[in-house]
C-alpha cells in the first residue's frame, strides 16, 4: 500500500507540474484552456474554473493540457442548421443551443444563414417559416454551445493557439519540460537541506549489511585515499574504480581515527541496462550547509540530465538495447524498491524522474512538445505555418507509435517481473 500511495504521489506530482507549466503560459499568453487533465481516457472526476475543465481520467499515462485551436473546434455551426439562442442582459448572444433545443423553452430559435464566430462573432438567420428578414446577433466573446447539455467555451480566434506569436506558441510547449527541471532542482535542494551535501572526498556514511564493503571492514567514517596503490580523492573516482571492477578483488587504503588501514574487497557484479558494474554497499557522507544546498541542487540537475541524455543517445545509436526501457509498470516496480530505502531516497528518485520526463518530453518527436516545438520553429525559419491538416496527420500517427511503444515496453516490464 505504501509503494501505491507513493506511486501515485509521485506520477501526480510530476504530471501536474509539468502541465501546470503548459497551463500557465497558455493563460499568460491569452490562450483559452479548455481543458486540463492527469491521465487519459475516461473521465473520473471534474470540475470547471476560471474557463478551464480540470479532470482526472482513468489511464495513469500521462496528461495533457488542451487549448483552443491546437485542434479543430468541437463543433461547426453551418448554414441551414437551426439553432437555439440564449441571451445575457446585454443583448448578445451567449449561448447557442445545438441540439435538444425543446429543453430550452427561452431559447430564441433561428435557421443560420452566416455565422462567424472566430472573427465578426456575428450570427445571421431568419426564424422559421419567416425568411423575409434577416436577423443580425453579436455573440458574447465568453458565450457557449451547448450541444447534450454539456457547455463549451467557444473561442474567437485571438484566444486561440495559432493567433499567439510564435515566441509565445513556443514559450507554451517549452514550459512543461521546463517546469519538470524547476521540480527536480527544487527536490534535490531540499534534499541537500534535509539530508546534507555530500562531500568531496569519497567519506562513507553508511555500509550496507552484508555487503562485500561489511565483509572487507569498511565502516562509517573511513575515507578511502588509495586503491590499489592509486590515490583517490574524489567519491567519483571511488565510484568509477568500483563500478569498472565487478567481481575484481581491490586493496583500499582508509583513513581510520587518525591512523591508515589497508582493506581488501571485491565488488559484487550487478546487471543493469545491459552491462555489468561492480558494487560494494556504501553511501557517500554529507554535511549539512544551507548555503551549498542550493548550488547543489542545480549540479544534480545537471549530472542527472547529462547521463540521462548520455544513455538516450545510446540508445538511439543502438549501444543499448531497446529493453532497458521501462513503462508504468517498470517504473512501479523499481519505485517500490526505492520506497523501501527511505524516504529522501524516494524523493530523490522523483527528482530524476521528472528530469526525465522533462528530456524526454523535448526530443522532437510527433505528439510530443519537442515535435511540436519543432513544426513552431520551422515556422519561425520559413516564415508561415505549415498547413495545420498535415501537421495534425503528423502527430496522430506519432502518437499512434508512441501507444504502440508504450505497449512493447509494458509488455517487457510485465514479462521481467512475472516470467
Amino acid at each position: 500500500m505504501t509503494t501505491v500511495v507513493a506511486f501515485i504521489f509521485m506520477f501526480g506530482l510530476l504530471v501536474f507540474i509539468h502541465e501546470f507549466g503548459h497551463l500557465i503560459f497558455a493563460k499568460r499568453a491569452g490562450m483559452l484552456a479548455r481543458e486540463f487533465a492527469i491521465g487519459f481516457g475516461p473521465k473520473v472526476f471534474s470540475f470547471m474554473k476560471n474557463e478551464t475543465v480540470y479532470t482526472i481520467r482513468l489511464l495513469p499515462i500521462g496528461g495533457y493540457v488542451r487549448v483552443a485551436g491546437e485542434d479543430p473546434e468541437i463543433i461547426e455551426l453551418k448554414p441551414g442548421q437551426h439553432i437555439g439562442l440564449e441571451f445575457n442582459d446585454d443583448g448578445k448572444v451567449n449561448k447557442i443551443i445545438v441540439n435538444h433545443k425543446s429543453k430550452h423553452p427561452n431559447a430564441r430559435i433561428i435557421e443560420i444563414e452566416h455565422a462567424d464566430l472566430d472573427h465578426e462573432l456575428l450570427i445571421q438567420g431568419y426564424e422559421p417559416d419567416e425568411e423575409d428578414e434577416k436577423l443580425n446577433f453579436r455573440v458574447d466573446r465568453k458565450a457557449f454551445f451547448v450541444m447534450d447539455e454539456e457547455e463549451t467555451q467557444i473561442a474567437p480566434y485571438d484566444r486561440q493557439f495559432a493567433s499567439k506569436s510564435v515566441g509565445k506558441r513556443g514559450m507554451q510547449l517549452f514550459a512543461g519540460p521546463m517546469m519538470n527541471f524547476v521540480l527536480a532542482i527544487v527536490i534535490f535542494i531540499i534534499v541537500g537541506l534535509v539530508q546534507g551535501v555530500p562531500v568531496d572526498e569519497a567519506k562513507i556514511a553508511s555500509v550496507q549489511s552484508d555487503s562485500p564493503a561489511e565483509e572487507a571492514g569498511l565502516q562509517v567514517g573511513d575515507e578511502v585515499v588509495q586503491i590499489n596503490g592509486n590515490a583517490i580523492s574524489t567519491w567519483e573516482e571511488f565510484t568509477n574504480i568500483v563500478e569498472n571492477n565487478p567481481g575484481e578483488e581491490l586493496t583500499m587504503n582508509v583513513q581510520r581515527d587518525g591512523g591508515t588501514e589497508m582493506l581488501t574487497i571485491t565488488p559484487a557484479e550487478i546487471e543493469g541496462q545491459g552491462i555489468t558494474i561492480g558494487q560494494v554497499g556504501v553511501r557517500q557522507a554529507s554535511e549539512k550547509s544551507f548555503i551549498r544546498s542550493f548550488p547543489y541542487g542545480f549540479e544534480r540537475a545537471y549530472e542527472t540530465t547529462t547521463l540521462i541524455l548520455t544513455n538516450l543517445t545510446m540508445l538511439i545509436t543502438g549501444q543499448l538495447p531497446i529493453d532497458v526501457l521501462s513503462g508504468p509498470v517498470g517504473i512501479y516496480d523499481a519505485t517500490d524498491q526505492v520506497v523501501q530505502s527511505g524516504f529522501m531516497t524516494f524523493m530523490m528518485w522523483t527528482a530524476i524522474l521528472s528530469v526525465n520526463l522533462g528530456i524526454v518530453n523535448l526530443v522532437p518527436l510527433p505528439a510530443l512538445d519537442g515535435g511540436r516545438l519543432l513544426f513552431v520553429g520551422i515556422e519561425a525559419v520559413r516564415g508561415k505555418p505549415i498547413d495545420p491538416q498535415k501537421e495534425g496527420i503528423v502527430h496522430f500517427v506519432g502518437f499512434a507509435l508512441l501507444m504502440l511503444l508504450m505497449i512493447v515496453v509494458t509488455w517487457n516490464d510485465i514479462q521481467r517481473l512475472f516470467l
